[in-house]
C-alpha cells in the first residue's frame, strides 16, 4: 500500500517533532541535573570554605598540565589584606622624615 506524498510528510513532520520534544526534555533534565550538582557544591563550600580554596588550586594544576601556558595566579584576598592594612597604618602615622622637619620648643 503506497500512502500519498502529503500523508507521508505529515508522518515525517510528527516524526521530527516527536525527536525534538524528547531531545528537549533530555536536555531540560540535564539542566536539572546540573544545577542540582551546583546546588550541593554550593552547600558543601558553605560548610567548608577550604574546598574552594583546594577547587581552585586544583584548576591551576590542570593548566599547568598543559604546556606552553601562561597562568595568572591572583593573590587571595584573604593573604594580602594584612599587608594592605599595615600600609595604611604606615600611611597615617608621620614618618620619621616629616617629624624632623617639625621644628620642636
Amino acid at each position: 500500500m503506497d500512502l500519498p506524498q502529503d500523508m507521508q510528510r505529515a508522518i515525517a513532520r510528527q516524526a521530527e517533532a516527536e525527536r525534538e520534544k524528547r531531545a528537549k526534555i533530555i536536555h531540560a533534565e540535564g539542566e536539572f541535573a546540573a544545577a542540582q550538582r551546583l546546588l550541593d557544591a554550593a552547600e558543601v563550600i558553605q560548610h567548608e570554605p577550604v574546598t574552594l580554596q583546594l577547587r581552585y588550586l586544583q584548576t591551576l594544576t590542570e593548566i599547568a598540565t598543559e604546556k606552553n601556558s601562561t597562568i595568572v595566579f591572583p593573590l587571595p584576598i584573604d593573604t594580602i589584606l594584612p599587608f594592605l592594612k599595615m600600609h595604611l597604618e604606615a600611611l597615617s602615622r608621620p614618618s620619621v622624615i616629616e617629624e624632623e622637619k617639625i621644628p620642636r620648643h
